[in-house]
C-alpha cells in the first residue's frame, strides 16, 4: 500500500525509544517530537541527546526550525505544534509501581494530550510495551472520549512494539525487524507502510493489535525466564565450587544451546515485562508460576551478590563492617546512562546493611537522576582513594581500560558481576 503523500507524523515522547525512532523519520517525512521535560527538548534542539541514543552530528543534520518544513525533526512542548499531525506514535515509558503493578499513567496522560488534537482521519500508533489489550481497551476509550470521535469510524489505532536497544550501536532502530499491526486491516497495511518506508530490516504486519501486543511483552518475558535459569545454575554451581562461566562455555559447544549468562536482571523491559503479562492472565483467572518464579529469582540476585562479595571478603581477611568498597558503575546495562530500575542498587543496599562504605563511580549515569530517583551519590570521575575491595557492577567499555591495581589496596579484592575480567577478577557470578 502506498501512504498518502502529506504524511506528517508526531512523536509523543523523546526518550531511549521516541528519539531514535523520530530522528529514523526524519529522514524522510516531517516529524514533531513532542515531550514535556522542557530541559529535554531544549537539549536536543541545542543538537545534544544525553541519552546516548542518537550521535549529536546525526540528530543536527534532521533538525529543523519550523513545523512547516517538509523533511526533518522539530522537538516541541507545546501540544499546539502537532496539532496538523495525522500519525501520532505514543513511545512513554509503562514502568511498575512499588507492587509491581502495572503503571499505565503516562499512557493515559499521553492519550489525553492526543485526544485534544484528535482530528478525523487520524492514526494513532502505541509503541509503549503493554499487556495485550492495553490499546483498544484502555487508550482507545481515552482518545475518544477527550475528542468526541468514534474509533474506527473517525480515527483509527495502530500498535508497533519498540525494540530499542539501549547502549547497542549496532543494533539500531532500522535495523531491527518491526511489528506492525492496525486495528482495522486497511489500517493494519496503512501503518506497515509507514515502518516499511524507513525500516531497512523490514516489518511484520501481525493480523490484530492484540497479537502485536502479546508478541512485544513475551519477547522479554522469555529473556526473563532464561536469565532466571542460568542464575539459579550459578547458585548451583556456585555451592559446588564449578565455574558457572566455564560450564556455560562447555555447553554452548552443543549447536542449539541458548547463550545466556548469570547476571542482574534490571531496566525499564525485562525487569518490568513480565509483571505486565503476569497481571492480565491474573484478570483472566491464571497464575503464572513460571513467569512469576522467574521474577522472584532474578530480583533476589542483588542480595545474592552482595552476600558473595562479604563471604569473599571474610575469606580474605577483610574486616566487613566499616570496608571501603567501589562499586563500577550504576547503570542497568554496559555503554548506556540509564538508570532506570537498575539492579546495582539491590547490591548497594545490601552491602550497606553489612556496615561496607560504598562509593559508586559511573561516568556514564546522570548524578542528579541518581540522587532523584535512589537518593544514592555518584561520581563521573573515578575517586582518588585506594578500597578494600572492588565490584565491577556495569562493564562500561571505560572500566575495561582501568588499572585495578592503582585503587585496589594490597589485600584487596576483585569482583566481577558481569564475568569479563578474566584472571583479574577474585572472583565472578
Amino acid at each position: 500500500m502506498e501512504l498518502e503523500k502529506n504524511v506528517k507524523i508526531a512523536v509523543i515522547g523523546l526518550g531511549y525509544v521516541g528519539l531514535p525512532l523520530a530522528r529514523l523519520f526524519a529522514t524522510k517525512y516531517s516529524v514533531i517530537g513532542f515531550d514535556i521535560n522542557e530541559s529535554r527538548v531544549n537539549s536536543l534542539k541545542s543538537g545534544t541527546d544525553t541519552t546516548l541514543e542518537v550521535e549529536d552530528d546525526v540528530l543536527q543534520k534532521v533538525l529543523i526550525t519550523d513545523t512547516n518544513e517538509e523533511i526533518g525533526l522539530y522537538c516541541t512542548t507545546l501540544l499546539a505544534d502537532i496539532k496538523n499531525c495525522n500519525y501520532y506514535i505514543i513511545t512513554v515509558p509503562t514502568p511498575v509501581d512499588r507492587n509491581n503493578r502495572p503503571d499505565l499513567t503516562p499512557l493515559y496522560k499521553s492519550s489525553e494530550a492526543i485526544g485534544k488534537v484528535l482530528k478525523k482521519g487520524d492514526i494513532v500508533i502505541y509503541e509503549s510495551t503493554v499487556y495485550p489489550g492495553v490499546t483498544e481497551e484502555q487508550c482507545v476509550p481515552v482518545l475518544e472520549q477527550v475528542s468526541g470521535l468514534k474509533f474506527n469510524e473517525d480515527f483509527f489505532a495502530g500498535y508497533s512494539p519498540e525494540r530499542i536497544n539501549p547502549g547497542d550501536k549496532e543494533h539500531t532502530v532500522e535495523k531491527i525487524l518491526k511489528v506492525t499491526s492496525g486495528s482495522t486491516p486497511e489500517i493494519g497495511l496503512k501503518v506497515d507502510a509507514l515502518y516499511k518506508s524507513v525500516i531497512t530490516a523490514g516489518t511484520h504486519l501481525a493480523p490484530t493489535i492484540k497479537v502485536a501486543e502479546a508478541a512485544k511483552v513475551i519477547e522479554n518475558s522469555q529473556r526473563d525466564i532464561n536469565i532466571a535459569f542460568v542464575n539459579e545454575l550459578a547458585k548451583i554451581f556456585n555451592l559446588m565450587n564449578i565455574d558457572t562461566q566455564e560450564v556455560l562455555t562447555a555447553a554452548a559447544t552443543k549447536w542449539n544451546f541458548l547463550p545466556f549468562k548469570p547476571g542482574l536482571v534490571g531496566g525499564h523491559c525485562i525487569g518490568v515485562d513480565p509483571y505486565y503479562l503476569a497481571q492480565r492472565a491474573q484478570e483472566f483467572g491464571y497464575h503464572p508460576e513460571i513467569i512469576l518464579a522467574g521474577r522472584r529469582l532474578n530480583d533476589s540476585m542483588g542480595e545474592y551478590v552482595a552476600s558473595q562479595i562479604v563471604k569473599l571478603m571474610i575469606k580474605k581477611g577483610i574486616s566487613v563492617n566499616g570496608a571501603e568498597l567501589l562499586m563500577l558503575g550504576i547503570t542497568f546495562k554496559e555503554n548506556c546512562p540509564d538508570v532506570r530500575n537498575t539492579k546495582i542498587v539491590d547490591v548497594v543496599k545490601a552491602l550497606r546493611e553489612y556496615g561496607i562504605l560504598v562509593t559508586i563511580f559511573d561516568p556514564l549515569a546522570n548524578t542528579d537522576d541518581v540522587k532523584k530517583e535512589y537518593n544514592l551519590v555518584t561520581f563521573n570521575s573515578i575517586p582518588n582513594n585506594k578500597f578494600d575491595a572492588i565490584v565491577l557492577g556495569v562493564s562500561h567499555a571505560e572500566f575495561l581500560e582501568l588499572d585495578f591495581s592503582n585503587f585496589k589496596k594490597e589485600n584487596g579484592l576483585i569482583y566481577d558481576v558481569k564475568g569479563v575480567l578474566g584472571s583479574l577478577a577474585d572472583n565472578r557470578l
